[in-house]
């Protein structure tokens, strides 16, 4: 029987527990050492399947400022993460924005929107 054991270093809650997660067979049987249930939760979808939120910028063209932060507005798998970001490296918004506002729509085919996670007027050019 071949058995395979994951260190996982929760990130749910500042606690950080160090936990191991052993897989036999494919499957994941004895999940160790997380203090609580979302510990528990967290370290069987790192090993499954794991997601992260994106938060970056892209360029605002008439903007307070010349970037504007946005956010992934659900999780995305791990390893799309930086083409994601290197797809956002390529988009500019105009000023004025909303937060909320939809920069990018269902980003590469994902099913997740990214959203501006602050408001920016436009400058005032006087």
């Amino acid at each position: 029987m071949e058995q395979e054991k994951r260190a996982v270093r929760c990130i749910v809650c500042p606690l950080s527990c160090l936990g191991e997660v052993t897989i036999e067979k494919g499957e994941i049987t004895i999940i160790k050492n997380m203090t609580c249930r979302r510990g528990e939760l967290y370290a069987r979808e790192e090993v499954v399947a794991p997601r992260r939120m994106l938060t970056t910028t892209v360029r605002i063209i008439g903007g307070e400022l010349p970037l504007l932060p946005v956010v992934s507005e659900g999780v995305l798998p791990k390893d799309k993460v930086l083409a994601c970001a290197r797809h956002l490296a390529d988009i500019v918004v105009h000023a004025p924005i909303k937060e909320g506002d939809v920069v990018c729509r269902d980003i590469l085919g994902l099913g997740v929107n990214i959203v501006a996670s602050r408001s920016m007027a436009g400058a005032d050019i006087e």
